[in-house]
């Protein structure tokens, strides 16, 4: 029997890689990355399984309906969407290409699944479309809609016309919505990765306001294994929240990471706050625990040890994109793709 095709945009991201990876080691399916290769698409993140017989690269964007079309002239059964800009400074300077990739870009796959009969479509949302949290409670997958950046309101909008599709056509379509991840592969422009690779280079760490901005953070292996999971699992025209259970204060983080690295907490400067900067997000994960029998297992600690561990090990990756090197490799290898 030959092995399904599952398509995985944005597969060159932080946890679209983490998913092909997980997907490779876990199941037997022929995964098609397409990826439009953005600042944060970085194809090193796969290089070593690119010559896997059952992986296929191919260039381009999503928004863009005669890439997609020839995307989906390979016989794709599956479809999980990771393809979004997804930085929240990003979008309050400039809106305009989150709006045409998170919300086109998602009703151009939508089309072409629709059209091509897949049997899953799973699209990956954020916490971030539920708002802002006081002191107390949790994001549940029934509260209500409240974004606040353009970012976060892209991604929702995404989400209220996949569910569209599955009210209107019937396609088997699933929502999850995760909360912060940390791991290899990020981009250090997000937090993390920021302050781990400032600290090793003794810039100053900055710091939105007073640093008590509270997330919820899961390990992306964790994450990948909840879609997983959700990919097989979920029941279609349902939204799956996936949590790590570890509120933390960006504060917290910084000042941990500072003490796994051994540097000293006058690296540290506070700056003013970004607009809307929500004041904390919390998953409730119930649904997706008793429905779908899933619970991160990383410890939190032991996971941020081997996080910063990575990038300290992985120094050259995380340098070549600072000094924006790394899309001189991209270039050479899918320039003409």
């Amino acid at each position: 029997m030959a092995e399904p095709y599952i398509l995985i945009t944005g597969g060159c991201g932080f946890i679209g890689s983490n998913f092909v990876r997980h997907m490779l080691a876990k199941r037997r399916y022929r995964i098609v990355n397409f990826d439009k290769l953005t600042y944060a698409g970085n194809p090193e993140n796969l290089q070593d399984i690119e010559k896997d017989e059952r992986y296929t690269f191919i260039k381009g964007d999503i928004a863009e309906a005669s890439d997609a079309e020839k995307v989906f002239e390979l016989p794709i059964e599956f479809v999980v969407n990771f393809a979004a800009e997804s930085h929240v400074d990003r979008s309050i300077i400039d809106p305009d290409a989150f709006i045409k990739t998170n919300i086109n870009g998602t009703f151009r796959l939508l089309e072409m699944a629709r059209k091509k009969n897949v049997k899953k479509f799973v699209q990956i949302s954020t916490d971030e479309v539920y708002g802002s949290l006081g002191k107390e409670g949790k994001f549940r997958e029934d509260t209500p809609l409240a974004p606040n950046s353009p970012y976060s309101a892209s991604k929702a909008s995404a989400d209220v016309l996949a569910m569209a599709y599955y009210t209107t056509y019937g396609m088997p379509v699933v929502i999850t919505r995760c909360s912060n991840n940390y791991g290899p592969y990020q981009f250090p422009e997000k937090l993390i990765p920021l302050i781990i690779s400032n600290a090793l280079d003794g810039i100053e760490l900055p710091v939105y306001g007073d640093g008590l901005n509270i997330r919820d953070w899961i390990h992306v292996a964790d994450h990948c294994e909840a879609i997983d999971v959700v990919l097989h699992k979920g029941k279609e025209g349902n939204v799956y929240n996936i949590g790590g259970e570890n509120e933390r204060t960006n504060i917290e983080i910084v000042k941990l990471i500072l003490k796994v690295l051994g540097k000293p907490e006058t690296l540290i400067k506070y700056v003013k706050d970004r607009p809307g900067h929500d004041r904390r997000y919390a998953i409730d994960s119930t649904k997706l625990r008793q429905e779908l029998g899933f619970k991160p297992h990383t410890d939190f600690a032991q996971g941020m040890e081997e996080t910063v561990k990575w990038y300290v090990e992985h120094r050259g990756w995380w340098e070549r994109i600072k000094s924006g090197a790394y899309l001189e490799y991209y270039k050479a290898m899918y320039g003409n793709r």
